[in-house]
């Protein structure tokens, strides 16, 4: 069986301090979670996704564990920030699924 154990980090991207978790292995999807909201709301896709994919949750700026920065909540600078991280991490190319703002910033 090929798996690896969840981890975690913060990647310095754009100036912000951006918190992601990785579970399982394979092809990368990135979630994005909805406003107000953080990983927790994506645990049950977590749960369901990482037993064939290798998924990269991340909170986005201002929400859960990345602190909020100095400039504006665009869809257009978080969509920078995870175009960051995926480079940073080495997963292009990757999947990206959303949620409500987290679907704004995906697109």
């Amino acid at each position: 069986m090929n798996e690896r154990a969840p981890h975690s980090g913060f990647a310095s991207v754009n100036g912000l301090s951006l918190y992601y978790e990785v579970h399982g292995v394979g092809e990368p999807l990135i979630l994005l979670h909805g406003g107000v909201a953080g990983i927790p709301m994506l645990d049950p896709l977590i749960a369901r996704l990482s037993g064939s994919r290798q998924v990269v949750a991340v909170e986005l700026q201002g929400h859960g564990r990345s602190a909020g920065v100095d400039r504006p909540l665009a869809f257009e600078a978080m969509a920078d920030d995870i175009a960051a991280l995926v480079n940073q991490l080495g997963l292009a190319p990757a999947d990206v699924f959303g949620l409500s703002l987290g679907g704004g910033v995906a697109l």
